[in-house]
Protein backbone atom coordinates (compact mmCIF):
# COMPACT_ATOMS: atom_id res chain seq x y z
CA UNK A 1 0.00 0.00 0.00
CA UNK A 2 2.82 2.41 0.85
CA UNK A 3 4.47 1.86 -2.54
CA UNK A 4 1.59 3.36 -4.52
CA UNK A 5 2.06 6.84 -6.03
CA UNK A 6 -0.03 8.83 -3.53
CA UNK A 7 1.87 7.83 -0.36
CA UNK A 8 5.21 8.23 -2.16
CA UNK A 9 4.23 11.68 -3.45
CA UNK A 10 2.96 12.64 0.01
CA UNK A 11 6.25 11.48 1.58
CA UNK A 12 8.21 13.52 -0.96
CA UNK A 13 6.24 16.67 -0.13
CA UNK A 14 6.32 16.14 3.65
CA UNK A 15 10.07 15.39 3.52
CA UNK A 16 10.67 18.57 1.52
CA UNK A 17 8.69 20.68 3.97
CA UNK A 18 10.59 19.09 6.86
CA UNK A 19 13.93 19.94 5.21
CA UNK A 20 12.83 23.56 4.73
CA UNK A 21 11.72 23.73 8.38
CA UNK A 22 15.03 22.33 9.68
CA UNK A 23 17.02 24.72 7.49
CA UNK A 24 14.95 27.72 8.62
CA UNK A 25 15.22 26.58 12.24
CA UNK A 26 19.01 26.50 12.06
CA UNK A 27 19.18 29.83 10.24
CA UNK A 28 16.75 31.78 12.41
CA UNK A 29 17.28 30.44 15.93
CA UNK A 30 20.70 30.82 17.50
CA UNK A 31 19.62 28.56 20.40
CA UNK A 32 19.45 25.54 18.07
CA UNK A 33 22.87 25.95 16.49
CA UNK A 34 24.91 22.79 16.03
CA UNK A 35 26.73 21.52 19.12
CA UNK A 36 28.71 18.78 17.33
CA UNK A 37 31.26 20.05 14.81
CA UNK A 38 33.26 16.88 14.15
CA UNK A 39 32.35 13.23 13.68
CA UNK A 40 34.95 12.47 16.36
CA UNK A 41 32.97 14.59 18.85
CA UNK A 42 29.78 12.56 18.42
CA UNK A 43 28.63 10.62 21.45
CA UNK A 44 27.19 7.10 21.22
CA UNK A 45 23.79 8.66 21.97
CA UNK A 46 24.20 11.02 18.99
CA UNK A 47 25.01 8.05 16.75
CA UNK A 48 22.01 6.11 18.08
CA UNK A 49 19.65 9.04 17.44
CA UNK A 50 20.88 9.44 13.86
CA UNK A 51 20.62 5.68 13.35
CA UNK A 52 17.03 5.78 14.56
CA UNK A 53 16.30 8.70 12.20
CA UNK A 54 17.50 6.40 9.42
CA UNK A 55 14.44 4.22 10.10
CA UNK A 56 12.26 6.86 8.41
CA UNK A 57 13.86 5.73 5.13
CA UNK A 58 11.66 2.63 5.37
CA UNK A 59 8.81 4.88 4.22
CA UNK A 60 8.74 4.93 0.40
CA UNK A 61 9.63 8.42 -0.82
CA UNK A 62 11.94 9.12 2.12
CA UNK A 63 15.63 8.76 1.39
CA UNK A 64 18.08 7.12 3.75
CA UNK A 65 20.66 9.87 3.43
CA UNK A 66 18.02 12.59 3.75
CA UNK A 67 16.60 10.98 6.87
CA UNK A 68 19.99 10.67 8.53
CA UNK A 69 21.26 14.12 7.53
CA UNK A 70 18.12 16.00 8.56
CA UNK A 71 17.79 13.84 11.69
CA UNK A 72 21.40 14.60 12.58
CA UNK A 73 20.82 18.32 12.13
CA UNK A 74 17.73 18.13 14.35
CA UNK A 75 19.80 16.36 17.02
CA UNK A 76 22.51 19.05 17.05
CA UNK A 77 25.02 17.90 14.46
CA UNK A 78 26.61 20.40 12.14
CA UNK A 79 25.36 20.02 8.54
CA UNK A 80 28.75 18.75 7.34
CA UNK A 81 29.08 16.29 10.26
CA UNK A 82 25.55 14.99 9.66
CA UNK A 83 26.34 14.45 5.98
CA UNK A 84 29.67 12.77 6.71
CA UNK A 85 28.11 10.46 9.29
CA UNK A 86 25.30 9.63 6.87
CA UNK A 87 27.91 8.33 4.43
CA UNK A 88 29.57 6.33 7.20
CA UNK A 89 26.18 4.75 8.00
CA UNK A 90 25.83 3.74 4.35
CA UNK A 91 29.01 1.65 4.38
CA UNK A 92 27.62 -1.38 6.26
CA UNK A 93 24.37 -1.20 4.28
CA UNK A 94 26.19 -1.16 0.94
CA UNK A 95 28.62 -3.86 2.10
CA UNK A 96 25.74 -6.07 3.27
CA UNK A 97 23.81 -5.59 0.04
CA UNK A 98 26.93 -6.44 -1.96
CA UNK A 99 27.57 -9.62 0.03
CA UNK A 100 23.91 -10.60 -0.35
CA UNK A 101 23.91 -10.04 -4.13
CA UNK A 102 27.20 -11.89 -4.54
CA UNK A 103 25.84 -14.80 -2.53
CA UNK A 104 22.61 -14.80 -4.50
CA UNK A 105 24.38 -14.74 -7.85
CA UNK A 106 27.54 -16.70 -7.00
CA UNK A 107 26.77 -19.27 -9.69
CA UNK A 108 26.97 -16.56 -12.36
CA UNK A 109 30.46 -15.47 -11.30
CA UNK A 110 33.45 -16.79 -13.17
CA UNK A 111 37.14 -16.01 -13.37
CA UNK A 112 36.49 -14.61 -16.84
CA UNK A 113 34.34 -11.89 -15.30
CA UNK A 114 36.90 -10.94 -12.64
CA UNK A 115 38.45 -8.26 -14.86
CA UNK A 116 35.10 -6.63 -15.60
CA UNK A 117 34.08 -6.94 -11.96
CA UNK A 118 37.33 -5.21 -10.89
CA UNK A 119 36.90 -2.39 -13.42
CA UNK A 120 33.30 -1.87 -12.28
CA UNK A 121 34.37 -1.84 -8.63
CA UNK A 122 37.12 0.73 -9.27
CA UNK A 123 34.85 2.93 -11.40
CA UNK A 124 32.11 2.82 -8.75
CA UNK A 125 34.60 3.63 -5.98
CA UNK A 126 36.17 6.57 -7.84
CA UNK A 127 32.83 8.05 -8.91
CA UNK A 128 31.35 7.63 -5.41
CA UNK A 129 34.44 9.28 -3.89
CA UNK A 130 34.17 12.21 -6.32
CA UNK A 131 30.44 12.62 -5.66
CA UNK A 132 30.91 12.55 -1.88
CA UNK A 133 33.69 15.14 -2.08
CA UNK A 134 31.53 17.35 -4.31
CA UNK A 135 28.51 17.02 -2.00
CA UNK A 136 30.56 17.86 1.10
CA UNK A 137 31.94 20.99 -0.59
CA UNK A 138 28.43 21.91 -1.81
CA UNK A 139 26.86 21.69 1.63
CA UNK A 140 29.73 23.63 3.18
CA UNK A 141 28.66 26.59 1.04
CA UNK A 142 24.92 26.04 0.58
CA UNK A 143 22.01 24.35 2.33
CA UNK A 144 19.50 21.66 1.35
CA UNK A 145 16.70 24.06 0.37
CA UNK A 146 17.08 23.39 -3.37
CA UNK A 147 16.72 19.66 -2.72
CA UNK A 148 13.65 20.35 -0.53
CA UNK A 149 11.95 22.37 -3.29
CA UNK A 150 12.79 19.62 -5.79
CA UNK A 151 11.10 17.04 -3.53
CA UNK A 152 8.02 19.23 -3.08
CA UNK A 153 7.75 19.99 -6.79
CA UNK A 154 8.24 16.38 -7.84
CA UNK A 155 5.69 15.12 -5.29
CA UNK A 156 3.12 17.67 -6.47
CA UNK A 157 3.87 16.78 -10.10
CA UNK A 158 3.20 13.11 -9.38
CA UNK A 159 -0.14 14.01 -7.79
CA UNK A 160 -1.07 16.42 -10.60
CA UNK A 161 -0.29 13.92 -13.37
CA UNK A 162 -2.00 11.09 -11.54
CA UNK A 163 -5.19 12.92 -10.69
CA UNK A 164 -5.44 14.67 -14.08
CA UNK A 165 -5.60 11.28 -15.80
CA UNK A 166 -2.16 11.59 -17.37
CA UNK A 167 -0.99 8.48 -15.56
CA UNK A 168 -2.90 5.24 -15.04
CA UNK A 169 -2.43 4.14 -11.42
CA UNK A 170 -3.03 0.54 -10.53
CA UNK A 171 -5.17 -0.09 -7.47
Amino acid sequence: MLFSPVPVAFALVVGGVLILWVEARQRNRPDVQARVHSVDDMSPLDALKVGLAQCFALIPGMSRSGSTIIGGMLFGLDRRVATEFSFFLAIPIIFGATVYELHKGWHELSTDALGLFSIGFIAAFVSAFACVRWLLSYIAALDFSAFAWYRIGFGLLILLIGYSGGLAWAD
